[in-house]
């Protein structure tokens, strides 16, 4: 199939706008088929990742921009942009590029507030491009194992659904209580930022709208009343760092991780950049002295049209960075972890098990981040190739996530006419 779509085809030409850690995932696509997609053009007022991008894949300068204002000014032939800027600036490039009549490759979640998610996707259907979310948990091997299982109706229909999001103490205290995420205002609430996937996964799973949902939960830990007798603003002049599991002199400098998004600068090394940010950077700053006001653990709870019912748990206090999953249905159950899928049968007590350890730790999502993009692809080149994370299925998970907020900060369950 591939073949007969790609075949004879020039590939489709992408600018990106913005050159951070996801948009290098999502180009490793157009460095494995340059043949089928093709950068043309960047975005990006960070000059070393400009140039390290306009470098690697030979753009002229006339193709690249520090403001995407100056890019829509100065338009050059392009087939689709892809979007990976912060939080804050997805909705206004992202109507412009549709506005301009290119298709949009979307980095999650879409906007800040479900009136921007729902304007993208109206936009979108009158100008008449495809714009794509980056919900990559479709595309991955795991996750569509388990879809398989689901849809092959083998086990009987749905009952329940717990799904355990464990986003781990690395990525949060990096991300979520030091980082570009922490406050909601600078990106989304927590459940939206990480877990609209998750959300969509659901959806995707049981195939039918929410009913009804509550949800809690809070900033429990990471506030300054709970900082450590004799702790310090920074963890590196901190007298308890050796001892605490969230320092960042650990973190970065020892452990050398989450580390991907410092740049170094010509003439300075790694250790030098990691020390300047110890001293003087956001990161380097102590978890109970930050100015972080997102939730660190969130329920929520859904009921679905057909009655189904859908727990969801966020976690952070856990050293697993992972996605657990256990299904009930009618004939039988499913459970996993991401590395194991185990399948069962109620009347045979036949059990099957998948085993996906050896793709579990594997970069780009265990391939789920060019599966996507070479379904985007394919949905440019080929009309038998449907959107799976269209902006118009992908609107409802922001719906439920930005419902949930509303009932965590009222304690109202939230109703929907369906």
């Amino acid at each position: 199939m591939e073949q007969n779509i790609f075949r004879g085809e020039k590939p489709v030409r992408m600018v990106a706008i913005g050159a951070g850690n996801r948009t290098n995932k999502y180009l490793e696509y157009a460095r494995i088929h340059p043949d089928r997609l093709q950068l043309v053009g960047v975005v990006e007022v960070n000059a070393n990742r400009m140039q390290r991008i306009a470098e690697e894949f030979g753009l002229d300068h006339s193709h690249c921009f520090c403001d995407y204002d100056d890019f829509f000014a100065h338009p050059f032939p392009a087939d689709a942009v892809l979007i990976a800027t912060p939080e804050d600036i997805h909705y206004d490039p992202c109507i412009k590029a549709i506005d301009a009549g290119y298709h949009v490759l979307l980095e999650k979640p879409i906007a800040q507030n479900l009136a921007e998610c729902n304007d993208i996707a109206e936009h979108a259907k009158r100008k008449g491009v495809l714009v794509c979310v980056c919900h990559v948990l479709r595309y991955h091997p795991y996750f569509l194992k388990i879809k398989e299982v689901v849809d092959s109706g083998e086990l009987g229909k749905i009952i329940s659904i717990n799904h355990i999001a464990s986003v781990g103490l690395d990525r949060t205290t990096h991300g979520y209580v030091r980082g570009l995420w922490r406050k909601e205002k600078l990106t989304n609430p927590m459940l939206i930022a990480k877990c609209c996937h998750d959300v969509d996964l659901l959806l995707w799973l049981t195939k039918t709208p929410c009913r009804k949902l509550s949800s809690f939960g809070s900033l429990r830990w990471f506030r300054l009343e709970n900082a450590p007798e004799g702790s310090s603003e920074r963890c590196i002049d901190c007298s308890i760092e050796t001892k605490c599991p969230y320092s960042a002199v650990d973190l970065y400098y020892n452990r050398h991780s989450w580390i991907s998004n410092f740049d170094i600068p010509a003439g300075k090394t790694l250790d030098d950049v990691l020390m300047e940010e110890l001293r003087h950077g956001m990161y380097g700053r102590c978890v109970f002295h930050c100015d972080n006001d997102v939730v660190d653990h969130q329920v929520l709870s859904m009921e679905m049209g057909d009655e189904v019912t859908i727990n969801l748990s966020m976690d952070i206090f856990t050293n697993d960075d992972c996605r657990e999953t256990h299904i009930k249905l009618t004939h039988g159950e499913i459970d996993g972890n991401e590395k194991h899928l185990r399948v069962r049968k109620f009347r045979s007590n036949e059990e099957q098990v998948f085993d996906f350890s050896d793709i579990s730790n594997k970069p780009f999502h265990a391939g789920a981040d060019l599966n996507l993009v070479d379904h985007f692809v394919k949905a440019l080149s080929s009309k038998e190739y449907e959107l799976q994370t269209s902006i118009e299925n992908s609107v409802e998970s922001h719906r439920i996530c930005y419902e949930a907020e509303r009932s965590r900060l009222t304690g109202k369950i939230i109703e929907f006419e369906i």
